[in-house]
């Protein structure tokens, strides 16, 4: 009775790994619904040749592109310093966390500091806008917020690249 219990919870257990088993490679094996969504593939295209990643994903532009997507627009404490002080691009994957699709809209539109060209997502279709939301919300969150903006003539402890125009002079000839 003792083996007879034993085999059957044995069988009962191994039945139940199978089930365990089966499932978890039916879960790896179907894309999920969202991968397969025209919006989220429509919204890593305008993403990547928007030139988003070229702020908000650090070290892209110096890898020529070649950073895998799931480090992508996760901020970068690069400061930008003008006239305007010192702004970051922020880490779109926690600032999107924050947000609905339909507040992402309007937040998208609203004027930034230089040199984020805020005027391109200003212009762009609520369509376009909104598979740039999904496609960023599909990365999910990772990585720290961006360094805080600092106005003009405070000092900041980060790498910084200066917008100072300057009027070159030629040798003449």
């Amino acid at each position: 009775m003792t083996c007879q219990k034993r085999m059957t919870c044995g069988a009962g257990a191994s039945l139940m790994a199978t089930l365990v088993m089966a499932s978890v490679g039916l879960l790896f094996s179907h894309p999920s619904a969202a991968a397969d969504d025209p919006a989220i593939k429509r919204g890593q295209y305008l993403v990547q040749i928007g030139g988003c990643n070229d702020c908000h994903t650090a070290g892209y532009a110096e890898a020529a592109g070649n950073v895998p997507v799931g480090e992508w627009l996760t901020g970068s404490p690069l400061g930008f310093k003008g006239a305007w002080g010192t702004s970051y691009a922020a880490n779109l994957r926690l600032t999107l966390t924050a947000l609905t699709e339909d507040q992402w809209v309007t937040f998208a539109r609203v004027p930034r500091r230089p040199p984020m060209p805020w005027f391109n997502l200003r212009d762009m279709s609520d369509d376009d806008l909104r598979a740039m939301y999904r496609f960023i919300r599909e990365l999910g969150p990772k990585g720290e917020r961006a360094p805080a903006a600092a106005a003009p003539g405070v000092t900041v402890n980060t790498p910084v690249i200066v917008f100072e125009p300057k009027m070159e002079t030629t040798a003449k000839r």
